[in-house]
């Protein structure tokens, strides 16, 4: 039965067994959110042969207990916001605003050490498949799908190791499809899952990123005319994930 993951690389490994269906598909990309996501992503995007690109999110971490996230942000101005947490600890507006202007500046920053002068992949009218290493609160998640759907995609795939049964169903109901190998009850946290889980450096994220822009330089950035993925939206919501599979 099921326990834990050796690292990220083997998580990536495992979600792309999950993905064959996806695989050599010009209208598909992996999005992956740095930086514990990236490793996963890679193994996704290098198993299926399509390209690898990432969405820059941040979380808003509440004052003086910084890892409890009252929300988080996203690229192309998106701000998510827990209510329910921004109104029990009765978070003033004026400190949220000075939070979120602070974690854009290292949103930003992040993005230009990233990419580098490569420019982001388009996304309108593709299939992202949508990479972290798991979801804990959920915050960060939401805001890369919200941000995603401002640039038009055909589909949306969350694709991650691991997560919480209701985190899972919550999911599934926003995106298209959500593929996650393992959803353990009681969750704890996304390391616990991991038997090795060190922190992924900038480095670490940059180095990927140019290995898999080299190994797919040659797929095109652009859908074709004629999508290859499904679009019927009657498919939204549905969780093809396949745990009890893995061994």
């Amino acid at each position: 039965m099921l326990t834990q993951f050796h690292d990220r690389k083997e998580a990536g490994k495992l979600l792309a067994a999950q993905l064959t269906g996806y695989a050599n598909k010009q209208d598909v990309i992996v999005l992956a959110l740095p930086r514990g996501g990236v490793p996963v992503g890679f193994e996704i995007a290098k198993a299926l042969h399509v390209p690898l690109d990432i969405i820059v999110v941040r979380k808003l971490g509440v004052p003086g207990q910084e890892e409890l996230a009252m929300g988080a942000i996203a690229t192309g101005g998106v701000r998510i916001l827990n209510k329910d947490v921004v109104q029990y600890l009765d978070i003033p507006s004026n400190m949220i605003d000075k939070i979120a202007a602070n974690e854009q500046q290292e949103l930003e920053r992040r993005e230009r050490l990233y990419r580098g002068d490569r420019p982001a992949y388009a996304v309108q009218g593709r299939t992202v498949i949508l990479v972290d290493d798991g979801i804990a609160t959920g915050a960060t998640m939401h805001a890369a799908v919200a941000a995603i759907k401002q640039r038009q995609p055909a589909r949306i795939i969350i694709a991650v190791p691991t997560a919480a049964p209701s985190t899972c169903d919550e999911f599934a109901l926003e995106v298209d499809e959500l593929v996650c190998v393992i959803r353990p009850e009681p969750f704890i946290a996304v390391s616990y899952w991991y038997r090795q889980f060190s922190q992924t450096s900038d480095e670490d994220v940059r180095r990927l990123l140019e290995r898999a822009n080299h190994e797919t330089s040659t797929i095109q950035s652009r859908p074709q005319n004629t999508p290859t993925t499904l679009t019927d939206k009657n498919n939204t919501g549905k969780d093809t994930s396949q745990a009890a599979r893995w061994r």
